[in-house]
């Protein structure tokens, strides 16, 4: 003989379908959000995400010091790229002190970054990471508008010489060491 009365009985059932619901409907969110591509934004990067990015693997940079820079991605170095224009004003002397310092804030990481400085640079171009390299057509031509007519492009490559980010003329520099600091966790 069956005790529970039907109201008990749907009250059980019901708080069942609740507990199950609990658990599904997250669940349910989550999966609908990841294959419609809507992530958080805190998880994006700042940056334009080059889709494809530009391989400069087979292009070897020459300083204009002499010699060629070596992409050498055993030693896990990302780089940021400026491409500069022919004249360098003050606004290229300033985004000159601001990659300098984008690369100080990374602190004890700031020996895995090289700024690979392009075309012309200002007198007082900080002497720490950065390595200017000749003007260079084949290059220049590899990065995606980096003839900007608005200003001056900056780039980010990753260890094997692969251009995967680029910053519009006038971008912040907090998203800049926003996203470094990011790729500079992953290894």
């Amino acid at each position: 003989m069956n005790t529970t009365s039907t109201s008990e009985r749907n009250r059980n059932r019901l708080l069942l379908v609740l507990l199950a619901a609990l658990f599904l409907v997250p669940m349910l969110v989550a999966g609908i959000l990841r294959f419609t591509d809507h992530h958080p934004q805190i998880n994006r990067q700042k940056g334009e995400l080059l889709q494809p990015p530009a391989d400069l693997r087979d292009i070897a940079p020459r300083l204009a010091a002499g010699g060629t820079y070596a992409w050498n991605p055993e030693a896990r170095t990302w780089r940021i790229l400026v491409a500069a224009p022919a004249q360098c004003d003050t606004k290229c002397a300033q985004l000159a002190e601001g990659v300098d310092k984008v690369r100080a804030l990374a602190g004890r990481d700031m020996i895995r970054v090289d700024i690979l400085w392009l075309g012309a640079h200002p007198a007082n171009l900080p002497s720490g990471g950065v390595r200017v390299l000749a003007d260079d057509s084949a290059l220049r031509a590899r990065l995606p508008r980096a003839d900007d007519p608005r200003g001056i492009p900056v780039y980010v490559l990753d260890p094997n010489g692969f251009v995967v980010l680029r910053y519009a003329p006038g971008f912040e520099l907090g998203d800049l060491r926003t996203d470094l600091s990011r790729l500079l966790k992953l290894g």
